[in-house]
């Protein structure tokens, strides 16, 4: 593995890095705290050009210490740092949330009421409504709710609230407030993990009181999340696992891990 020198830790407001291994510092740094930084922005901020900033990458990259992808660079394990961009996670595992999707949204009938939380497995979900009708949708993730629109065939809700622009979710007292005091047949969330022990989790506290309120304003709570998910916890806890009616996935979770999860999980078949 490629060694990088590690000067002390660089602030992105401290002085401009004065040399390679510096700015290669920097880089990581930023790439860290915020779980994805486009190359163009990096040009921008350290005075230097896009080759520069393409050779650096590629050798944090080969040290293991991040990953480039779709003109940026992630960490090297994006599950935890804060969120990944829509337009990144929607590429990855898509096979998976498809078939998830499916299966979630086989459980919805005609005419029933549906809360949709954000995420790429979720917006699986609203993909696959387009054969139902007369739908009543609920949700804080306007890539959802473009998604729905664009089916023409159900009324589309959108929370409202502070706009998390690089995922395109909705937060905050006023997405909250919105939801609070609804009644729906289904509600279904995204998760950053699915634990027996640690139960649903999130990567950020601010989701908090919107997931907690789409579980209270439910019938049914479906938690949807592909197997790379499973068997692991992130930062903030939503709920237990028993407080939610299932947990739809993959076939990617190991047999014999399955059994922890008892009777909520299902385990759905991908062609790959």
């Amino acid at each position: 593995m490629t060694t990088i020198e590690a000067p002390a830790h660089h602030s992105w407001g401290s002085p401009m890095p004065q040399t390679p291994a510096e700015r290669r510092q920097a880089i990581l740094d930023q790439v860290r705290d915020s779980g994805y930084v486009r190359a163009v922005d990096l040009t921008a901020a350290l005075h230097v050009d896009s080759s520069t900033i393409r050779r650096d990458m590629e050798r944090l990259e080969r040290a293991g210490l991040i990953r480039r992808m779709h003109g940026g660079a992630l960490p090297a394990d994006p599950a935890d740092t804060i969120d990944t961009p829509y337009e990144v996670r929607r590429s990855q595992h898509l096979a998976e949330k498809t078939a998830i999707g499916a299966v979630a949204a086989d459980l919805v009938q005609d005419g029933q009421s549906v809360l949709i939380d954000n995420g790429s497995t979720a917006y699986q979900v609203a993909a696959a409504l387009g054969g139902h009708r007369d739908l009543t949708v609920v949700t804080n993730d306007l890539m959802v709710a473009m998604c729905l629109r664009n089916q023409g065939v159900h009324q589309v809700h959108v929370t409202g609230g502070l706009l998390l622009d690089t995922v395109f979710t909705l937060v905050g007292p006023v997405a909250t407030n919105a939801v609070e005091g609804l009644h729906v047949d289904w509600a279904f969330l995204g998760a950053e993990g699915v634990d027996p022990e640690a139960g649903i989790t999130n990567i950020n506290v601010v989701e908090l009181p919107l997931k907690r309120a789409m579980m209270a304003a439910a019938r049914n709570v479906a938690v949807v999340a592909d197997s790379s998910k499973l068997g692991r916890s992130s930062l903030a806890t939503v709920c237990a696992l028993d407080e939610v009616d299932v947990v739809i996935t993959d076939d990617g979770v190991p047999d014999g891990d399955r059994a922890a999860y008892g009777d909520v999980l299902r385990c759905v078949p991908v062609s790959r």
